[in-house]
């Protein structure tokens, strides 16, 4: 099963940091996968995103989602609910001395053949998905 995980240090209070990863709308600016997003509703639990990554070729693929876990300044959760792979994802964060700790982890169960077919592409995927975490870091320290 495709697993990656990555953990940053921003030098931003958990709130600002929490807020600015429980809209997915920011997500174009640290992710260059996402072609385009909207959110389907108020920002909370159980909220959906219409997504749109670039898949094979650069071409758009659905990649909308869930959220499974809404916790203020500590927890955000999802689940993939359309396209091809259906990635769940945990961001968890954390107070430190000189700002906020976020580690975002992502696993996808694959099986038969696209178990055989997807799990190197998928896993380089995920790889570079949770390595922009440091692009999201950039970001919210120069809006400081």
């Amino acid at each position: 099963m495709p697993e990656a995980e990555h953990t940053v240090r921003i030098q931003r209070p958990p709130a600002a940091v929490f807020a600015y990863f429980a809209d997915s709308e920011n997500d174009p600016q640290w992710r260059p996968a996402v072609k385009e997003i909207a959110r389907n509703g108020p920002i909370g639990p159980g909220m959906t995103y219409r997504q749109r990554v670039a898949g094979p070729g650069g071409r758009p693929i659905p990649s909308d989602f869930r959220v499974t876990a809404y916790e203020p300044d500590s927890h955000l959760a999802f689940e993939v609910t359309a396209g091809p792979v259906r990635p769940v994802g945990d961001y968890r964060f954390e107070a430190v001395d000189d700002g906020t700790e976020v580690t975002l982890k992502l696993s996808a169960g694959l099986s038969g053949l696209k178990k055989l077919l997807m799990t190197k592409p998928v896993q380089q995927s995920m790889n570079s998905e949770v390595a922009a975490l440091d692009r999201a870091k950039e970001i919210l320290e120069n809006q400081a």
